[in-house]
C-alpha cells in the first residue's frame, strides 16, 4: 500500500467536491441536515466551494492511497498566529486505517513550517466520537455557540501548534 499526501491544484476541484460531500453524507443523514437547512454544511460541497476556497488562501491537501484519492483536509489561514483546519474528509470504505490523523498531523505540520501558533476548528457540538477523536490528537476543548443559521450547535477546538 502507497499513501501520499499532496498540495492539491485548480484541476483537483472536482474530486475534493465529490470526496467532500460523499463523506459527509452520515453525518448529514445523522443530523439531520439538508441543503435547506444547513447549505453551508459540507455534504452540499461544490466545485465552486472550493474554487472560492482556493482564490482566498485556503491549501487543500489529498491523501492518495495506491495513487487513488482517499481523503483530504483544508489548511484556512487566519492570521499569522492562527489557522483552520477545514473539510476534513475520508471516503467511507477508506475508514479507519489512520488516514485521518495522517491529515490532521499533516495540517499540523504545514502550520508549524509556516510559523502558526495554533490551528483551530469548529465541530458539531453534539458530535461526541469526533471530538473525542480530536482530544486524543491533543485538541482543547473551547466554547460552544449556537448561531440563528445553523440547526446546530458548534463546538470550537485547537491545537497548540509546537516549535521545533
Amino acid at each position: 500500500m502507497s499513501i501520499q499526501i499532496r498540495t492539491c491544484t485548480k484541476d483537483d476541484a472536482p474530486v475534493l467536491a465529490e470526496m467532500i460531500r460523499s463523506s459527509f453524507q452520515d453525518v448529514a443523514q445523522r443530523f439531520g441536515l439538508t441543503l435547506h437547512n444547513a447549505p453551508r454544511h459540507p455534504s452540499n460541497c461544490t466545485v465552486d466551494w472550493i474554487q472560492k476556497d482556493v482564490a482566498r488562501g485556503v491549501v487543500y491537501f489529498i491523501l492518495d492511497k495506491d495513487s487513488r484519492a482517499a481523503g483530504c483536509v483544508a489548511l484556512e489561514p487566519s492570521n499569522d498566529e492562527v489557522c483552520y483546519l477545514e473539510r476534513l474528509a475520508v471516503l467511507p470504505d477508506q475508514r479507519r486505517q489512520g488516514f485521518g490523523k495522517a491529515l490532521v498531523y499533516h495540517v499540523l505540520s504545514e502550520a508549524k513550517r509556516l510559523g502558526i501558533r495554533s490551528v483551530s476548528l469548529g465541530m458539531i457540538a453534539d458530535h461526541h466520537e469526533l471530538k473525542n477523536w480530536y482530544l486524543g490528537l491533543g485538541f482543547v476543548e473551547g466554547e460552544t455557540k449556537a448561531f440563528a443559521h445553523l440547526p446546530f450547535r458548534v463546538t470550537f477546538m485547537a491545537c497548540e501548534v509546537k516549535k521545533s
